[in-house]
């Protein structure tokens, strides 16, 4: 069995997100999505919302390969306690490649993990959380970027950090 984690922080999940998620679960028996907590970001959703989106999100598309979890600790210890073999990365554009190429370099120098890249599907290659974020918090629409539950969810806490 070829088992696969992809990493990320997720805050919100987003159509590239999904797409990447999507595509290697047709390549790998079991593919771990897993919500990786970073100290160095202040994310606007908690990691049990973002992995419950993620969870409501596949569940429509019926992806029964794919399982959702969250860890704080490196990504490579939780490919070894899992057994993955490999670690999946998409990439947008030219500066996603130089940020991952030195994670998936470390990676396999810490477990031996070697790390995939998938090219983004160039019609949602412009996506990020951080953009569909900004778009939210100055009025506009993100229908389309994020699955439609993550519109409401972002209208709301936008609504929150705006009354603070």
């Amino acid at each position: 069995m070829t088992i696969a984690v992809c990493p990320g922080s997720f805050d919100p999940v987003t159509a590239g997100h999904l797409d990447v998620i999507e595509r290697c679960a047709k390549f790998f028996d079991e593919v771990h999505v897993v919500v990786a907590i970073n100290a160095a970001k202040t994310p606007m959703f908690s990691v049990e919302t973002r992995t419950d989106v993620i969870r409501r999100a596949l569940d429509k598309d019926g992806f029964p390969n794919v399982k959702v979890a969250s860890t704080s600790g490196l990504i490579t210890e939780y490919c070894q306690q899992v057994g993955a073999e490999v670690i999946v990365k998409g990439l947008r554009q030219n500066g996603d490649y130089e940020a991952e190429l030195g994670m998936a370099l470390v990676n396999r120098k810490l477990a031996g993990i070697e790390t995939l890249f998938l090219p983004a599907n160039p019609v949602l290659e412009h996506i990020s959380s951080s953009i569909v974020k900004d778009v939210v918090r100055h009025g506009g629409d993100v229908t389309g970027m994020v699955p439609s539950c993550v519109v409401t969810m972002l209208e709301e806490a936008v609504r929150k950090e705006r009354s603070r």
